[in-house]
Order: C-alpha cells, then sequence, then structure tokens
C-alpha cells in the first residue's frame, strides 16, 4: 500500500432522544437561529415535532423549511436556501432522510454567497466556509450524515454532486427515537442501501483502505444481525440503533472508499423512474455481485463471513441478499418495478456517465456488459 488518507465527520453523539440535545449544542457554539431542514411527512407523522419545539423553547428563533422531496432538485435548493435568509438563520439543521440533509449540507455553503449552486458541482469544488451544520438521520441508510457528499437533481433524469470535506457537519446525531416506526418497506430499502456501501467500500478498487475495511465489515454485521428484527419488530431501539451505527459506518467507509457499478447502474433507474435509490441498489444488487465475484470472491467470502447464516463464499453472499430480498417483500426484478425491457439499452448508455463510480468496481463494465446486467435484473435469478 502507498499510503492512504481517511477523513470523517468530527462529534457524532448517539443516544436515543439526542435530538433534543440540539439547543445546548448551539448554544455551546454561540448559535440561536438556526434554520431546521426536513419534509413535511415527517413533520405531519410528528417525528420532528419534540425537537422543533425544543428548538423554540431554548433559541431566539427557528426558522423550518419543509419543502424537501426526494431526489431534490436545484429549485428546492434554492427556496432552501431562501428561508435561510428570510430568517436570518445562523446555522443549519437537518432531521430526515438523505435528501433533508443533503440539500442541508449545500444551503450550509451556498449560506455565506461566496459561491453559487453550479460552482460547487464536482469534486473539491467548494472554497467557501460553510455556516454551522447539524445532521440527524431519521433512516439507517444513506449514511449522509457523515459523507462529503451531496447529490442534487439537476434536469429530468440528471444529478450531480458535491464533493468535499466541507460538507461534513460539526456533529452528527444517531437517535433511534426518530427511527422506531418507520415503514417495514422504507426500513428494507434503506438497510439494503446502506449494506451495498458497506459492501462496494469493501471490494472498491482505487481507494480501499484498512480503516474503510474494518468500518464496512462492522457496518455489514451490525446491520446484516438487526435488519430482519426491524422489519418484523419496527419499535425496537436496540435494533434502530444498531442499524443507525451500521448505517454510519458503511457511509464512513464508502466516503473513503467509493462505491462502483451497482449504484452506477442504480442512478439512471432512479433518475428516470423515480424510484428510491434504496430500491435502485437492491434491484441491481443480485446481478452486479455476480458479475463482480469472479474478480473479488476472496472479498465476497469475507464479506459473507459476517452474515448470520451465510455460507462463506461469494455464492454465500449472493444468496443471503436473494433471500433478504425475496423476505423483504420488496420487487426483486427490474420487470417487478415496471420498467420496460426496451428501455434498457437507454440505461446501459446513461449508466456510462457514471465513470466515476465505474472506476471503482473490481471488474471492468462497459456499455455492452452494463445491458448484460441490465437484462439479468430484469428478468430475476432462478
Amino acid at each position: 500500500m502507498d499510503g492512504f488518507s481517511f477523513q470523517s465527520v468530527k462529534t457524532t453523539l448517539v443516544q436515543s432522544g439526542a435530538v433534543l440535545q440540539l439547543p445546548d449544542l448551539l448554544s455551546e457554539r454561540g448559535l440561536s437561529r438556526p434554520l431546521f431542514v426536513t419534509d413535511a411527512m415527517l413533520i405531519e407523522l410528528g417525528v420532528v415535532t419534540p425537537a422543533i419545539d425544543h428548538l423554540r423553547d431554548g433559541c431566539d428563533s427557528v426558522s423550518v423549511f419543509d419543502g424537501i422531496e426526494p431526489d431534490p432538485s436545484e429549485r428546492v435548493v434554492g427556496a432552501c436556501l431562501a428561508a435561510f435568509r428570510a430568517g436570518d438563520c445562523d446555522s443549519v439543521i437537518a432531521v430526515g432522510g438523505g435528501s433533508s440533509m443533503d440539500v442541508a449540507k449545500v444551503v450550509s455553503v451556498l449560506a455565506n454567497d461566496q459561491q453559487a449552486l453550479s460552482e460547487i458541482y464536482g469534486v473539491g469544488m467548494v472554497s467557501s466556509p460553510r455556516t454551522p451544520l447539524f445532521l440527524a438521520p431519521t433512516t439507517a441508510g444513506t449514511g449522509s450524515e457523515v459523507t462529503p457528499v451531496a447529490i442534487i437533481t439537476t434536469g429530468e433524469t440528471t444529478k450531480a454532486g458535491v464533493s468535499s470535506p466541507v460538507l461534513l457537519p460539526d456533529v452528527a446525531i444517531l437517535d433511534a427515537a426518530l427511527t422506531v416506526g418507520l415503514p417495514a418497506h422504507i426500513t428494507a430499502m434503506t438497510g439494503i442501501d446502506a449494506m451495498v456501501h458497506a459492501i462496494e467500500a469493501y471490494t472498491s478498487k482505487i481507494k480501499k483502505n484498512p480503516i474503510s475495511d474494518m468500518l464496512a465489515l462492522r457496518a455489514l454485521k451490525l446491520l446484516s444481525e438487526n435488519i430482519r428484527t426491524v422489519l418484523t419488530s419496527p419499535e425496537d431501539r436496540v435494533a434502530r440503533e444498531a442499524m443507525l451505527l451500521g448505517s454510519m459506518f458503511a457511509g464512513q467507509a464508502f466516503a473513503n472508499a467509493p462505491v462502483g457499478a451497482v449504484h452506477a447502474l442504480a442512478y439512471p433507474v432512479g433518475g428516470h423512474y423515480h424510484i428510491p435509490h434504496g430500491l435502485s441498489n437492491s434491484l441491481m444488487l443480485p446481478a452486479v455481485l455476480n458479475f463482480n465475484a469472479e474478480a473479488c470472491p476472496e472479498l465476497y467470502a469475507e464479506l459473507a463471513a459476517v452474515l448470520p447464516g451465510a455460507e462463506h463464499s461469494a455464492l454465500g453472499l449472493i444468496d443471503w441478499f436473494k433471500r433478504l430480498i425475496t423476505e423483504s417483500g420488496l420487487p426483486a426484478t427490474l420487470e417487478q418495478a415496471n420498467i420496460p425491457e426496451s428501455d434498457l439499452p437507454m440505461l446501459a448508455s446513461d449508466a456510462m456517465f457514471q465513470q466515476r463510480l465505474l472506476i471503482n468496481n473490481p471488474r471492468e463494465v462497459d456499455e455492452p456488459t452494463a445491458l448484460q446486467l441490465y437484462r439479468e435484473a430484469w428478468s430475476g435469478w432462478a
């Protein structure tokens, strides 16, 4: 090994009910006028209401932006930034899924009026400081609270990323109370998403390193040992916290050892059909695992060794995930997800725009290979 670097969030707070400590976290830093970023459904369900009420009791003012949408667009970013300015805010808090956290990250940079959104797309393009930032996930999936990346939808079917260590928050909060009662299909999709992060980080061709390996293995162990529990017993806070930790560890792993072909092929599926990111990954996972097994059988066997009940082999890894997807009740094929077979060549073509991810994959994926993988994902497995 020629050496490596590893970056992550400075402070992590893990405790059920920890989101109620936000007023104190702000006060310690001389802050009192936060913008609270979330989505309307979480307010409607009452998930974030205690946190907002607690902030209002302990802050000079609290502005709430609940206009977050799945696959947030530049328009949503602009509306959130306008809310920050209208409230004369001095900090940004996101309590929600990956979309809420991604928008909050970007707004925390744009709030200083030193760069426009178009200027920060890409890797290492953020040159300005950001506003203080606090992130608390309500799903165990994206790991966005500990990654230096935000994904924004730029067109009808296109997305762009902002990647910079500046996006890492001041504090990441893992509060299992926020995830209790999460619907089973969302729990399954986000949990599989987190496990894909761990798998792809562990097999990342370019930046795989001992720290990311350690985190990926621990992440996959925590997630695989607890996902069936949270699917059948959604109120189990111990299992929910284990899922959050696993998701965070996977996020730290892939933030430093980037993901590969599962994500690269999932992005066009999500972009064209507005299928949730976790489900897109789940749909592509078995086909890509089967394809990659030839290149990294030992690594897949090491991953399978931490899965409960799995045979310690590449085939054991693949079979374990096939069973999980089936048991979860999620669509198992692109056909079941109502994606037309005639669209597969278009998806293969679009996947070629994800070279920043494909270069990390254990095996090379060109357009004909991508088309074959989509066909396998469409027809399913025996």
